[in-house]
């Protein structure tokens, strides 16, 4: 009988062993083995912003350090936005990651055009039968904003807009973006396209790991390769850099960016810039104004960063 009871208690000590083992080995893949793709932001206690949010344009913003992804300013960063063009964000990183060559040659079809020029969305330059590296629509799609370079590569990756659009979706739950929706690629306006700026922050910090990704974003300009129907190429211009005029901050250099407009969005923004030694991204949405307007979305970003205390 004593043996037996032996027997039975080794036999739990052995189980609750190994459960103990099986714990431990889920927390050392949670922890270590998976990716640090996702981003839990903290809110820094201390002030090292000067500036009140309050005097900003844009109605929705938030400010985080990239480093250790602090949040140092917000202004209802977790109210549903239109982030315009700033869906192309999405757009780029998913094809950056499902591209196996960046060299691949993508034609542009008739049907890559449709609807596009009668809904008013900005283009990149590209033609109808085209053939395009599918490292210049990777440049078309930020750069310039150019909706045919976000449709020619959905089409070439998944099959067509909506197949692309499922796996931004499935990258959004991916990174915990959990008040996101996409419903294209290339950010028209559609009542079921929405997120919040800091979601958007989420998908920015994730992107800016991926040195393609950084590279294009923090492109000025870039040349194209020759094409069919481009035999000298055609040069791209960031959008952001041509409305900040050569502006810049006082104690630091505004890297790269994104701009973002519909009249239901309002004025947008997704930017990068480094202060002193530390490198902080801004995300701010719904300012009012146009193309043809004071870019307030872009004054916004200029008094955040002048007003980051190092």
């Amino acid at each position: 009988m004593v043996q037996k009871v032996k027997k039975e208690n080794s036999g739990i000590y052995i189980f609750v062993t190994f459960l103990l083992m099986a714990v431990i080995a889920i927390s050392v893949y949670k922890f270590i083995i998976v990716p640090e793709s996702k981003h839990i932001f903290r809110i820094e206690s201390d002030s090292t912003v000067s500036i009140s949010p309050n005097r900003l344009n844009s109605p929705n913003v938030i400010l985080i350090c990239l480093k250790d992804h602090a949040i140092l300013m917000q202004k209802n960063s977790e109210e549903k936005i239109y982030p315009a063009s700033l869906t192309k964000i999405m757009t780029v990183i998913v094809a950056i990651e499902s591209l196996p060559n960046f060299n691949e040659e993508i034609r542009l079809t008739n049907s890559t055009f449709q609807g596009l020029y009668g809904a008013d969305a900005s283009m990149a330059g590209f033609q109808p039968g085209e053939k395009v590296s599918a490292i210049d629509l990777l440049y078309g799609a930020l750069l310039p904003s150019g909706a045919e370079s976000c449709i020619g590569l959905a089409d070439q990756i998944a099959g067509s807009e909506q197949g692309f659009v499922k796996k931004m979706n499935q990258k959004a739950a991916d990174l915990d973006m959990d008040s996101t929706h996409f419903e294209n690629v290339t950010g028209l306006h559609n009542e079921n396209h929405y997120t919040t700026v800091k979601d958007l922050a989420i998908l920015l910090s994730y992107a800016l790991q991926n040195d393609t990704f950084r590279e294009i974003f923090t492109s000025s300009h870039h040349l194209t390769k020759p094409t069919n129907k481009h035999p000298d190429g055609i040069t791209f211009y960031n959008t952001m850099f041509k409305e900040l005029n050569n502006q810049n901050i006082i104690n630091g250099e505004i890297l790269g960016g994104k701009t973002g407009y519909t009249n239901e969005a309002g004025l947008c923004l997704a930017s990068l810039a480094k202060v002193g030694r530390q490198e902080y991204i801004v995300i701010s949405a719904g300012a009012k104004g146009d193309h043809h307007s004071q870019q307030y979305n872009i004054t916004d970003a200029l008094a955040v960063y002048n007003s980051i205390v190092n």
